[in-house]
């Protein structure tokens, strides 16, 4: 016996069946493409602005963690000139000697304060971080380090060139760093702990700052090769013209 298969005609091609098969199919294949344009869209978009996150971060954090550099060696050399004073009042003959040791380490902080104009100044930066509370406690760390340089190292290079303390041994010996040094450790306690914060907020661990510091590193070492082929290009071109208006000199021309 031989059985025929025969095509539904509800399904046969130019019929209602078969066009509304066609549409379904074609719409279902529309609505996947555009998900998965726009899903991958989103999560490209996703991942940039992660990346561009991580890196203003990582920016501030390794700002803060410089800033806490300068400010320890600034508090460490407070408590050396006390020292120095010690040893000066119990052997007065160190005086002429030592004070230009002590000259040397008066305390002094010069921030670049290019990353924190960046970051304070830029409403797309602080959106792009998302996060209020490492916003607040970057706002924080950059007045404490403003008010540190301030009240300790401006006034004490003040009182110095005012009172002119290195000058005398009597000077030398009441000049009280006392008060600077108890108000520098309590400073550089609030500026550990906002970054410590920060750093955990955020994820940041001790080697990544120190990977980080070391891409830096890099960067700045090729940019200081670059200043010193440009350096060098501007001293051959001098020389070239100091050689030509040499030889104008004693040509002796009108």
């Amino acid at each position: 016996m031989n059985i025929k298969l025969h095509t539904p005609k509800s399904l046969k091609s130019g019929s209602g069946m078969s066009s509304m098969r066609q549409f379904m199919l074609s719409l279902l294949a529309t609505t996947v493409s555009i998900i998965l344009t726009f899903g991958t869209a989103a999560v490209l978009d996703n991942n940039k602005k992660q990346k561009e996150k991580r890196e203003i971060v990582m920016m501030v954090m390794y700002d803060m963690h410089q800033t806490l550099k300068l400010i320890e060696k600034a508090d460490s050399n407070l408590y050396l000139l006390m020292d120095y004073q010690r040893q000066i009042a119990e052997d007065t003959s160190k005086f002429a000697k030592m004070k230009y040791s002590m000259i040397v380490n008066v305390p002094n902080t010069e921030f670049t304060e290019t990353t924190e104009r960046i970051f304070s100044s830029n409403i797309e930066s602080i959106n792009t971080v998302g996060n209020v509370l490492f916003i607040e406690n970057v706002a924080e760390f950059y007045q404490l380090r403003k008010l540190y340089k301030k009240q300790l190292c401006d006034t004490i290079h003040n009182e110095i060139a005012r009172e002119k303390i290195f000058e005398t041994l009597k000077g030398t010996l009441d000049f009280d760093y006392y008060y600077y040094s108890i108000s520098s450790k309590l400073f550089l306690n609030d500026l550990q702990q906002l970054f410590a914060q920060c750093q955990q907020m955020m994820d940041v661990t001790d080697e990544q700052i120190e990977a980080y510091q070391k891409q830096r590193k890099n960067i700045e070492k090729s940019s200081a090769d670059k200043s010193l082929t440009q350096e060098s290009i501007i001293n051959e071109v001098g020389q070239l013209r100091q050689r030509i208006e040499d030889a104008r000199d004693k040509l002796k021309l009108e």
